[in-house]
């Protein structure tokens, strides 16, 4: 018989443990289709002590998860986290030892992946990371295999289960910000510091990984204009539906006309009857537009211990197959350097939600304002008059440059009679 493939597993959270538990309860499903048995040899992580629902007796116990790299194992699997320290350490250390490495770590990636594909490279190792992205989407395989005959015009989609939930709920429900993710943290959706989650950092490692795989560019996470949800109130959902749209937290990366490829991840109203409408609660999706494939849309679970250890699995596999890759599809010192775009020169229609005292000439200000910088109003929601009280405008625009409605809103804040910075959003007409 083939001799085993040796895994080490560093980490055993959610993820670590729930790799560990579908080797142990796939095991002859996993030999068959990796065509040679896969055990796992050592794991390492924090607290030994720590009770987990997996059976980790028959395991070598490695306490500085750095020292992996030098045991007697064939892969290492990392499921630590966090783009320093202990994680990048130990990958690069295995890197440099001969060693394939398994990651879910989007921030290390997102931060260091054009160094790491470099070792990958130069110790002739794969790298893999299908669990680093949407986890139960096989959208890595899908850019570096699937579409890699396809020029591809732009990625984009909803990269975090936990902002997804609770935008989807404070739709459903009325409820704000606050008291939605106060239930998210309770249910487990959410961390006790939300903040790399509803910040929209955590879904933009995710898109800076998936542009330098879909434009063949190095990896730049500070190329990404990123803005969170937390300033998205009940209202802003309800005006969102009321004209058409659901409000999502949208990552997109697309070339320009003239080359330059811009990295958004910001709140974005999109049609509530569109494919990428509909993806609600903790699930992702993410788009592909290529010249021959047109437009593919993949959907799934984004994280958890079965979807982002379903992804590990498929990576141990495809290694013991030898159906390896490069890092990013290409050599990594064959990756371009970009040409970077800014968010502000999009060109889209936006929406607008103003809270003004409600006196004779603040609509004709602020309609002077919209002139003035070029911007056209297509619709508009005022509901009711309350005399010298703040009440709600809420305007949507045709096409125009995002650098433009930020300067018209700079100028709208300094109103006598607008009472806070307007609520600016971008539309996406899928």
């Amino acid at each position: 018989m083939t001799a085993p493939l040796r895994i080490g597993i560093a980490g055993l959270g959610t993820v670590g443990a729930g790799v560990v538990k579908m080797l142990q309860q796939n095991a002859e499903l996993i030999t068959a289709r990796a065509g040679r048995p896969v055990e796992v040899t050592c794991v390492s992580a924090r607290d030994k002590a720590k009770k987990r629902d997996v059976d980790l007796s028959h395991y070598q116990w490695i306490d500085a998860p750095e020292a992996m790299a030098s045991a007697d194992v064939d892969i290492v699997v990392e499921l630590m986290g966090g783009s320093e320290g202990t994680a990048r350490n130990l990958v690069e250390a295995s890197l440099k030892s001969g060693k394939a490495v398994i990651t879910a770590n989007k921030a290390l990636l997102a931060e260091h992946g054009l160094a790491l594909a470099a070792l990958a490279d130069a110790a002739k190792v794969p790298l893999m990371y299908e669990a680093a992205v949407a986890g139960g989407i096989p959208i890595i395989k899908a850019l570096r295999e699937g579409f890699a005959g396809n020029n591809i015009g732009a990625v984009y989609g909803i990269l975090n289960g936990t902002c997804n939930y609770i935008l989807t709920t404070m739709r459903e429900t009325g409820r704000g910000f606050d008291d939605v993710l106060a239930e998210a943290q309770a249910k487990g959706y959410a961390e006790a510091d939300p903040a790399f989650d509803v910040d929209g950092i955590d879904a933009a490692h995710k898109l800076s990984i998936l542009t330098a795989l879909a434009f063949g560019v190095k990896p730049a996470f500070g190329k990404v204009a990123i803005q969170g949800i937390r300033h998205i109130t009940a209202d802003d959902m309800e005006h969102a539906r009321d004209l058409g749209y659901r409000i999502k937290l949208l990552g997109m990366a697309r070339r320009m006309k003239d080359g330059a490829i811009v990295q958004t991840m910001e709140p974005t109203l999109v049609p509530q009857d569109s494919p990428i409408g509909a993806v609600d609660g903790v699930f992702n999706a993410v788009f592909v537009e290529g010249d021959f494939v047109h437009t593919s849309l993949l959907v799934g679970r984004g994280a958890g211990e079965g979807p982002t250890a379903s992804a590990v699995l498929s990576d141990i596999i495809d290694i013991a197959r030898g159906k390896t890759a490069p890092v990013y599809g290409v050599p990594a010192d064959t990756l371009k350097d970009a040409k970077w775009g800014g968010a502000a020169d999009i060109h889209s229609h936006f929406y607008m939600h103003l809270k003004v005292i409600d006196k004779t000439g603040v609509l004709a200000d602020v309609a002077a304002i919209l002139r003035d910088h070029n911007i056209s109003v297509e619709a508009m929601i005022q509901r009711g008059r309350n005399p010298d009280q703040p009440v709600p405008i809420v305007m949507t625009t045709h096409e125009t440059r995002y650098s433009d409605v930020l300067a018209a809103c700079e100028k709208i804040s300094g109103l006598k009679l607008v009472q806070a910075k307007p609520t600016v959003l971008r539309i996406e007409q899928f």
